[in-house]
Order: C-alpha cells, then structure tokens, then sequence
C-alpha cells in the first residue's frame, strides 16, 4: 500500500481544503466536528484510494516482479495475488464511499473519487506502458487528488480547477525518470525532469507572489528545491539505477513540502506548518516501507 506514499496523499488533500478557502475563516481553536469531519473524510477517501491503486499496480505487475522486484508482497509470498484483489477492491471502495460522504450524489468529491481510481486502474494496466501518456496518466491521477481537497467547498473546483495541472505535470516529471529505476536512466531524461521541476516551482511562486504572500511562501519553495533538485542533480551527473532511484523517492516525499508551499501561498502559515508535520511521519514510513 506504500505507506509512506498514502501520507503524501493527504497532503494533497490537506493542500487542497486550503486552496478552496475552507478553513479561511477559521482557527485551531474554533473547529468543530461539523467542519473537521469532512475533512477527515476526504483523507479516508485519498488513503484509499491511493493504497488501493497502489495495490493493484503490484497485481497487474507479478510475473515482472517475479524477475525486476521479487522482494515485494505478491513474488515473495507474504500475500497471494487473489488475497491482493480482495485489499484492492476494497481499499478503491472505501476511498469512492468516503468521498461520497462529502456532498452526496449531487456533490463533485464522490465523482472526482471514482476519477482518480479510474485513472490509476488504467495507469496500472495499460498507462505505464506507454512512454509519454504513462507519466501524464500518473500525474493525472494527482491532480485530481487535489481537486478533490479543493471540492471540500461546492464551487471552488471552478475556480481553482487549474491548479490541478501543477501535480499533473510535476508527478509526469518524476514518472519520466522512474523509468531508469531498475537498469539505469538518462541524462536526457533527468534535463526534462528538472525543466518541469522549475515550472513547477515558478507557477506556485507566482501564484504567491500575486497573492502578495510571496515572503511567506519562500521558505517552503526553498526546501522544495533543494529536496527535489539535490538528488536529481546528482542523477544526471551519474544516471545510475540506484541514484534514480534516491531522486525519485525525494519527488514522491519532496510533495508534502510543495503542498505545503501551495498553503503558504494562500496566507495560511499554521495550516502549511501542519501540512509540514506530515514530512518526518512519511519519511519514517520510507524507512520501514517500499516507496516505489
């Protein structure tokens, strides 16, 4: 289920409840349980669905894992490919349920759910194949993640839907260079990389900027940077499986930092100090759990 993944999944969700304004109004010691639920809520959903689609992309890779990572669950033994379909199943639906909660049937969060499961079921059967629709496809399934925080409020996904585009293209970066995990990437690759990591990193320092919360921001964009770009650094320098490896696993976690540079952005330093906390609890996960 990649623990330490499904943590940077809630920030997303975490990233994007800021972005809609929902808690613009309000402080720690003034939350009720009508305003946390929710909240609560659409994490459930976003563990869900992220363990499940996680689950399933070990389904659908057994017989290549058997040979590439016969370390992970299924090749090892510790559980069967049936026993996998049962989790999966059933982690994508309590993810799709408790998005349902938020908003019923008539509200946009339970439909975004069974987007983004749509999407990782297709990226983990077909998407990955494919060298330039595969990262796209990957990185769809986080923008969506966040547009699922940011429907927490009815209408702000019409406003905000662009937003989404920015884990879109910064999760097909990642994806790009994950591919020289196991034998070795390419310098070309890493360029790309780093050029959609600056991207990245300018259109969330902009938007701050235009929000006048610029000073605010910086400190998180800063540590953004040099977690994502130190080790990809040191990847194109020497494109090695293993050093890869190390710039992917920094992307993955280095997105609790971006999300947290996305609420300092909106003027909402406790929330972005909280979203942070979520770093060292995902970073110990990845020392006990796979991340890729």
């Amino acid at each position: 289920m990649r623990p330490a993944n499904i943590i940077t999944a809630i920030a997303d969700i975490l990233a994007g409840v800021a972005i809609s304004g929902y808690f613009l109004n309000a402080t720690f010691s003034s939350l009720t349980l009508d305003q946390t639920l929710p909240v609560v809520c659409l994490c459930l959903a976003t563990a869900g669905l992220y363990g499940g689609g996680v689950v399933f992309n070990d389904i659908f890779d057994t017989d290549l894992d058997k040979i590439e990572r016969p370390e992970r669950p299924i090749p090892s033994g510790v559980i069967t490919r049936i026993q996998a379909i049962i989790l999966g199943c059933y982690l994508l639906l309590v993810g799709i349920l408790a998005a349902f909660s938020v908003g019923g049937f008539h509200g946009i969060a339970g439909w975004l759910a069974i987007a983004t499961g749509a999407s990782a079921l297709i990226y983990d059967k077909w998407g990955k194949h494919h060298s330039f629709l595969g990262p796209v496809n990957m990185g769809l399934c986080r923008g969506l993640n966040l547009l699922l925080g940011i429907s927490i409020v009815p209408g702000a996904v019409e406003t905000w839907w662009w937003i989404g585009l920015v884990p879109v293209l910064y999760i097909a970066a990642v994806t790009n260079i994950s591919r020289g995990e196991v034998y070795g990437g390419t310098s070309t690759s890493t360029r790309i990389t780093a050029v959609c990591y600056g991207i990245v990193l300018l259109t969330i320092g902009g938007l701050a900027a235009y929000n006048h919360h610029l000073l605010k921001a910086l400190p998180f964009l800063l540590l953004f940077a040099w977690m994502i770009m130190k080790p990809l650094y040191k990847a194109f320098k020497d494109p090695s499986g293993p050093n890869i490896g190390k710039a992917v696993k920094a992307g993955i976690v280095a997105l609790i930092v971006m999300n947290a540079a996305w609420v300092a952005a909106f003027d909402a330093i406790g929330y972005a100090l909280s979203v942070l906390l979520l770093l060292p609890i995902s970073m110990g996960l990845g020392k006990i759990f796979a991340i890729t």
